[in-house]
């Protein structure tokens, strides 16, 4: 189904693999189709309750934009990116379950940005961020002048995509930009036992959780407790709510079931 990137799901658990290691996982306009339609795939399938995002290989999460596949004239740029980055982005922020980045290595210019579109991140010692795009005389995209403001700063975001560096993983914690730092070899274990919590989570009020803080930087105090009102009635609605209370009375553990 697939040709650039590995799809598998596991105990509830999507994992999504970029696969060009040869390229660092370079994102060539066909990669970025497949990982859009994999995200909405895994949104939509009741057999997942939670996304991992990494990418092949040791070395590289993604490094960003395929320049050597080309990127056309400077008039198609803006096109490139509503056409394929823009919806790649939106897909994992509309995803209405946790998408965990498993930030393996490099993630530079829109491959930064893919990594900060996922709601938690948790990096190898020996991954980095980079808004390299400065470095070939563009602006950041892809999400990232939205992502970096919140996270670090007007001030800091400024820095990071005016000067293009590499930040390395403990200043990304330092700065907010990731979750967590684990050693390489404690990588896989750490995403793993976040991904089963989530998996054993009740997976519809964690997407309605994430889609009420999606408003939250550009609405009013009045229209953040209206939305709240709103999605607690839909949460309400839910079998895991009846399963939730029922457990707390009962002083057992809740069985959540993700519906």
């Amino acid at each position: 189904m697939y040709q650039l990137l590995k799809y598998e799901v596991q105990e509830g658990i999507c994992t999504i693999v970029l696969n060009r290691p040869e390229v660092y996982n370079a994102l060539s306009p066909a990669l970025i189709q497949e990982i859009t339609q994999a995200v909405e795939t895994a949104a939509e399938s009741l057999e997942v309750r939670v996304i991992v995002i990494t990418g092949a290989g040791e070395k590289a999460f993604c490094s960003g934009a395929d320049l050597k596949a080309g990127v056309g004239n400077a008039a198609s740029l803006g096109e490139s990116l509503r056409k394929n980055y823009n919806p790649m982005i939106l897909a994992i922020r509309n995803a209405p379950k946790p998408v965990i980045c498993r930030l393996n290595g490099i993630a530079a210019g829109a491959g930064c940005s893919l990594a900060l579109a996922c709601d938690s991140i948790i990096a190898a010692e020996n991954a980095s961020m980079s808004q390299i795009f400065v470095n070939i005389g563009l602006i950041m995209d892809a999400g990232s002048s939205y992502f970096l403001p919140r996270l670090v700063g007007s001030q800091k975001a400024f820095e990071l995509c005016s000067t293009g560096r590499i930040v390395a993983a403990e200043e990304c914690l330092a700065l907010g930009l990731v979750n967590q730092v684990v050693t390489n070899d404690a990588l896989d274990g750490a995403v793993q036992q976040l991904a089963l919590q989530y998996a054993k989570a009740p997976t519809k009020a964690i997407g309605l959780i994430k889609k009420v803080l999606n408003h939250s930087g550009n609405s009013s105090l009045e229209q953040m407790l209206e939305l709240e009102a709103v999605y607690q009635d839909e949460a309400a609605q839910t079998q895991d709510f009846m399963e939730g209370v029922s457990a707390f009375l009962q002083k057992k553990r809740p069985n959540f079931k993700g519906i």
